[in-house]
């Protein structure tokens, strides 16, 4: 299934890197995040991307223009430099098949897509968006009358469930999208909710975002362990 990849934010939150080059051309060991997204998106047969740019875009037309990958198709489209999440797609829609995946170009997970897209087939609504516990950050002290009755390590249990990105979109979508200014994830997709047309497919296994230079160090942190959760073999 078709894939597509927002790659085109400022990053603002990442600074020490984003002032240079753009978010998802940060590595994280020998590749890019972006690469990373795409090595494991392929590795479930998805191979046909189409990455909206916009922030350093050439940059990234650059990285590809000197790349060599057998059987990955990918069209690489410059969304603007100011346009919101949900513009971004809305310039994609000549390209757009019916059905389509989306995620984000800066974040990870152990996602099974397989399970998504079936979950997504089954209950056939417009959008269905994965469901993740965030990292927890910080662990919990329970206190009754002044005195601790509790003292828990992190927990990501503990959180609520947040949108971790990794979509499954039919082309109708689109129509939600006012315009190019149209932030996806406030008016699109609170507007299906209205109509019943999102759904959440619960992933309680592994996620993370890199959007600060923290998350970028655990992420390297964790490539270093030979171990990383979003590398599957081929």
């Amino acid at each position: 299934m078709q894939v597509v990849i927002l790659a085109g934010g400022l990053g603002t939150r990442l600074a020490e890197e984003t002032d240079v080059i753009p978010k998802p051309m940060v590595r994280i060991g020998n590749l890019p995040i972006l690469h990373h997204i795409m090595n494991y998106y392929s590795v479930f047969g998805h191979t046909n991307f189409v990455i909206a740019l916009g922030y350093k875009a050439e940059i990234i037309k650059n990285y590809f223009a000197d790349l060599n990958v057998i059987n990955w198709n990918i069209s690489l489209v410059d969304t603007g430099l100011d346009t919101a999440t949900g513009g971004r797609i809305k310039r994609l829609e000549s390209l757009l098949d019916e059905e389509f995946m989306l995620t984000y170009g800066d974040g990870l997970s152990n996602i099974d897509l397989d399970r998504l897209l079936k979950h997504h087939k089954k209950y056939n609504k417009i959008a269905t968006v994965t469901a993740v516990r965030p990292p927890a950050r910080f662990g919990t002290i329970h206190i009754s009358d002044g005195i601790v009755t509790k003292f828990a390590e992190k927990d990501p249990q503990d959180e609520g469930w947040i949108n971790g990105g990794f979509f499954c979109l039919k082309k109708r979508v689109l129509s939600f999208i006012q315009d190019f200014q149209t932030s996806f994830e406030s008016g699109p997709l609170n507007s299906l909710v209205a109509v019943q047309e999102l759904t959440a497919f619960e992933h309680s296994g592994w996620w993370q975002p890199m959007d600060t230079l923290r998350d970028k160090r655990a992420l390297e942190s964790i490539w270093q362990t030979g171990e990383a959760p979003w590398i599957k073999p081929r």
